[in-house]
């Protein structure tokens, strides 16, 4: 596949449709693009709009350019996030509550945002609660970024299910995952990482009629090249985005890198 600088390229594996952008901060505004225009459409549909956002480096683009979006109906929004450290106060830089508030809440004024208390005495109930408030909801979007062992939202492959009978579950975080954090600058060391969180499971989030997943970055290319072309299976749980009716993936060069012998050689992929 040749790359074009300015060109976006488009295709399709399974169900999931696949765009490469030249850089990071493309992804992020074609992603935040996409999402305003679905964000639009359930707002003329929808008195309320239950949507649930993901965190992480992968997202900062995406909702920089989300919220300089005019117009989008932020009053009409009970958001939601997807996971949460278990014992990491909300007021550390790692906390997914503190990256939201800090990229998304504190900028925009929604009609309710449902934070993950990763501080509770009892995260078994947390876990109830939220589930519910989630199922009142009835979210209709998600934005999702890939893990680089392969998870979506905390969902590593030694816990991922994609029977999960749980909206909402404790799971232990595995090394990559763990590992990851550190890389990324969320923390000074390995130690430093909770080895716990809580997730909303996989199921719960496919659940949501549209996915929209923003996947940047030279340290994603070989889990994506995983996600596109390896059988479908909880060792890659991302893989199971081939079969969601209404998702697409959003690249930058990078984390596109290793596609080019994968498009060449997988039928099941098509430009369109």
């Amino acid at each position: 596949m040749e790359k074009q600088d300015q060109k976006v390229q488009h295709f399709q594996v399974g169900e999931l449709k696949v765009e490469i952008h030249p850089t990071r901060e493309a992804v992020g505004v074609a992603a935040a693009k996409a999402a305003a225009e679905t964000l639009m459409e359930l707002g003329r549909r929808h008195e309320s709009i239950g949507v649930i956002f993901a965190t992480g480096a992968s997202q900062v683009e995406f909702l920089r350019a989300l919220v300089a979006i005019p117009g989008l109906p932020w009053p009409k929004i009970r958001g939601f996030h997807m996971d949460e450290y278990i014992g990491l106060p909300d007021d550390h830089p790692a906390s997914f509550r503190h990256y939201l508030r800090e990229k998304l809440t504190e900028r925009v004024r929604m009609q309710k945002f449902h934070e993950i208390d990763g501080t509770a005495q009892d995260p078994e109930q947390v876990c109830r609660n939220y589930s519910e408030a989630l199922r009142a909801a009835n979210p209709q979007l998600c934005f999702l970024g890939i893990g680089e062992n392969g998870h979506l939202a905390f969902n590593d492959p030694p816990v991922a299910n994609f029977d999960d009978p749980l909206d909402m579950k404790i799971v232990a975080l595995d090394a990559v995952c763990r590992q990851q954090q550190v890389k990324e600058g969320w923390f000074s060391s390995l130690e430093q990482v909770p080895e716990r969180a809580i997730t909303l499971t996989i199921p719960t989030l496919f659940r949501v009629p549209r996915l929209i997943v923003a996947v940047p970055g030279s340290r994603k290319a070989h889990i994506v090249r995983r996600a596109l072309e390896e059988p479908i299976s909880t060792n890659c749980p991302a893989t199971l985005l081939r079969t969601h009716p209404d998702v697409t993936i959003y690249l930058d060069r990078e984390s596109a890198a290793e596609l080019d012998g994968a498009l060449r050689s997988t039928e099941s992929m098509s430009k369109i």
